[in-house]
């Protein structure tokens, strides 16, 4: 039975939204999934970037496939170094096409390599609100709330992420 992943995917370099659909067209192609859901495509101020960083594009996608874990996540890391990512870089450096395995249906892992669910998704306004545009009723394993809940409960000011578009 095919398992639900959900990717964020983000982009601050060159055609950003350009790199965000080449992006979710290169999982599609290499991961084959069952089903997708997409989320809207939000803007977000860079945080902790170098001065003159390009605001980012961001959004997040649930596939369904039957591959582990460790698979998709190794898929995932090819297609970024595909898009021009270096697999060493600077924390919080540019990025044509960064992607984030969030989570994997049930699955929970604390290795240092793939830590699932992602230990900073329910403290992200720019993942919680493209999730809660698929998937606002899903509590991952170890969670005691939504996702809908989480994006209530932060303290951030909501402008900070804004949509640009609804579908792409």
């Amino acid at each position: 039975m095919p398992t639900p992943f959900g990717i964020a995917l983000g982009s601050n370099l060159g055609d950003r939204l350009a790199n965000l659909r080449r992006g979710r067209d290169q999982i599609v192609e290499r991961l084959q999934p069952t089903s997708i859901l997409v989320g809207g495509i939000y803007e977000t101020e860079p945080v902790d970037c170098a001065p003159g960083t390009q605001s980012f594009l961001n959004t997040v996608i649930e596939i369904e496939v039957d591959l582990t874990p460790a698979q998709v996540h190794a898929h995932l890391q090819a297609i970024e170094q595909a898009m021009g990512r270096p697999a060493l870089r600077e924390k919080n450096a540019p990025r044509t096409l960064d992607l984030d395995l969030l989570y994997a249906g049930d699955f929970v892992s604390a290795d240092p390599a793939l830590t699932l669910p992602h230990p900073r998704l329910h403290l992200r306004r720019f993942v919680l609100q493209p999730l809660a545009d698929i998937r606002a009723a899903l509590i991952l394993p170890g969670h005691k709330n939504s996702i809908l809940s989480y994006l209530a409960a932060l303290k951030d000011d909501p402008s900070q992420v804004r949509l640009v578009s609804a579908t792409w």
